[in-house]
């Protein structure tokens, strides 16, 4: 038995030399020999952990540190790089008790990536406010993170803390955040206006929304949007022909209209709404990319447009009522909503992120364009913490 413990200890200590070489490989082959030999030993399977960890073998990585942390719960180590692990297994919630554990047991040792793991988890958990301390001591610790001013910039915009969002901002493009995000961020509390988003922020929204997409939307938000614009056309006697459905989703303004329509064609900025809308079986054709190039790209003319609560994420509307217009028959129609934009502005980048439109920028921009306005009405469009959002009820056809 002692012969066995020391060739194990010798096991150990040659895994930590191979480790401290970046030799990873032949370090987990040592810890895992040593293990064989003293099975549940902590401070072996906390390293054995850490190593396949930086191996990125982290599904293999997390029922180690599990192990460790149980073998010792005083072990600071194991219990940050267990949270690592389920942070990026999408584990938010032992993810987050894991590395809050990790913290308290060295206290003054947390690295400030360690921190931003934290805080990325609390996000994900809704745990607002402590995100926000977690973003705070990371940046104590370094104030060049880039990522942690932005992130910070970000929940305090949702808070409503306006000037201390623009200085987030700020800071992460001194630090060299992403030139073209920041900026927009930045715009929005500042109240500027720039004229449409980044693409990758609306991908990135969807794609990360796209997960219980409609059920937050519909019972959380009370979203009523595709069911007010589209009630006209379902109640009407028309069929249509051919529709194209802007900003798709999963296919909300489809289902409403299937059976109203002889083939339904969409678009999409997100894969992952894309691949949801393809799997409906609503539509003959799901575009990915762009709704401006997807309506230019059109070969044939088509008799229906829609676009419910897309144009929010669009911004500026010149170039998408030309090129509609471009591609809808005599007797079309084009329907979309809007939120309301506050008395005396025409186009505004709200804090929330989200574009808001005048009646007047749309009735000038219908007449500049070869529209005609059918019909204009306010009504709801969701509800935004229990408030309802206010919005345009737009149909157009062609002049």
């Amino acid at each position: 038995m002692n012969a066995a413990i020391e060739q194990a200890k010798t096991l150990f200590f040659q895994g930590n030399a191979h480790f401290e070489a970046d030799r990873l490989s032949a370090a987990a082959e040592a810890y895992r020999q040593a293990l064989a030999l003293m099975p549940g030993r902590a401070s072996v399977l906390a390293n054995l952990g850490i190593t396949l960890l930086r191996l990125g073998q982290v599904s293999e990585a997390l029922p180690v540190l599990q192990q460790a942390t149980a073998a010792d719960q005083a072990h600071a180590d194991a219990w940050l790089a267990q949270g690592v692990c389920a942070e990026k297994l999408g584990l938010w919630e032992e993810a987050a008790g894991a590395l809050q554990q990790g913290i308290r047991q060295s206290p003054n040792a947390v690295a400030a990536p360690i921190w931003l793991s934290l805080g990325h988890c609390c996000d994900r958990l809704g745990r607002t406010d402590e995100a926000l301390h977690a973003l705070e001591q990371a940046l104590a610790l370094d104030a060049t993170l880039a990522v942690a001013w932005s992130q910070r910039g970000q929940f305090l915009r949702e808070q409503g803390r306006l000037a201390e969002a623009a200085h987030c901002y700020e800071q992460a493009l001194a630090q060299g955040a992403d030139e073209t995000l920041n900026r927009f961020y930045l715009a929005s509390v500042r109240g500027e206006v720039l004229p449409h988003p980044p693409a990758a922020y609306v991908q990135a929204l969807f794609d990360d929304y796209a997960e219980g997409f409609q059920t937050h939307l519909l019972e959380a938000l009370r979203y009523q949007a595709h069911e007010v614009l589209l009630e006209p056309l379902r109640n009407g006697s028309r069929r249509f022909r051919h529709m194209l459905d802007l900003g798709c989703g999963t296919g909300l303004c489809a289902q409403r209209m299937q059976g109203r329509v002889d083939r339904i064609d969409g678009v999409d900025l997100s894969p992952v709404m894309v691949a949801q809308a393809r799997a409906s079986g609503l539509y003959q054709h799901v575009q990915e990319g762009d709704l401006l190039a997807f309506l230019r790209g059109q070969t044939s003319p088509v008799d229906l447009i829609v676009a419910a609560d897309v144009f929010i994420y669009v911004g500026a509307l010149d170039e998408v009522l030309t090129a509609a217009r471009a591609c809808v028959l005599p007797g079309g129609v084009f329907a979309f909503s809007l939120e309301q934009a506050p008395p005396g502005q025409d186009l505004v980048l709200q804090p929330s992120l989200r574009y808001a439109h005048s009646r007047g920028y749309i009735e000038r921009l219908a007449a500049m364009n070869g529209w005609q306005v059918e019909r204009l009405e306010a009504a709801s469009i969701r509800e935004d913490q229990q408030r309802p959002v206010m919005g345009w009820y737009v149909h157009l056809k062609p002049s």
